[in-house]
């Protein structure tokens, strides 16, 4: 008898995707609530924070089953400070902003176009030298099929958690984690991925 690919995944631990299922959920949830939050009226309420490069340098499973193919990842990135957040004369708090990125996402020897865009809080120092941030948005891919890896549509909700320090003057490095998923939108067949990165970041905003 032959087995698919499909059927070989769908006997992973249930448990596992009821886990990843819940994740799925709360991150839908959230994005609609940012959807729905007050958005600033004016360009200038946005200010460029800072841009850099980030790369993936490992694929170690945290949400969901292990996809069944490997990927690369490289993206520009653009930080933008939002009007809201609060910090003490000491120069540390929380504050809002939004991450935009494009790159390439490649597997099985195809590449695709990824870009997205991720409202995040971070919590740090305000000039953003030293910062700790989560946020989920939303990311459009221009390839959704690698092989046996299939994402289930262009449209994935983005789960991101990332930390950066200052390395030299305005140069920054990071961790970047990105979790790519369609919240179960087009079936249980689908498949997402993490995604581990390290991120170089130059800071204009002061």
């Amino acid at each position: 008898m032959t087995t698919t690919a499909n059927q070989v995944y769908s006997s992973s631990d249930p448990g596992e995707a009821l886990r990843a299922e819940i994740v799925a959920r709360l991150a839908l949830l959230v994005f609609v609530l940012c959807l729905l939050a007050p958005w600033p009226s004016h360009a200038e309420d946005l200010r460029l924070l800072s841009v850099g490069m980030r790369a993936r340098v490992s694929g170690v499973t945290v949400l969901g089953a292990v996809p069944p193919e490997a990927f690369q990842e490289y993206d520009a990135v653009v930080n933008f400070r939002l009007p809201w957040g609060l910090f003490s004369q000491s120069g540390w708090g929380a504050g809002t902003r939004l991450m935009a990125s494009v790159g390439a996402l490649r597997g099985v020897g195809e590449t695709a176009l990824v870009v997205s865009l991720i409202p995040v809080l971070a919590l740090g120092s305000q000039d953003g030298r030293l910062t700790l941030d989560m946020g989920i948005g939303g990311a459009l891919l221009s390839k959704y099929r690698f092989g046996t890896q299939d994402y289930g549509g262009p449209f994935q909700f983005a789960l991101t958690l990332g930390a950066g320090v200052p390395l030299y003057e305005r140069l920054g490095l990071g961790y970047r984690y990105m979790h790519y998923s369609d919240a179960g939108v087009n079936g249980p067949h689908t498949t997402g991925a993490d995604f581990h990165m390290v991120e170089f970041t130059y800071r204009l905003d002061k």
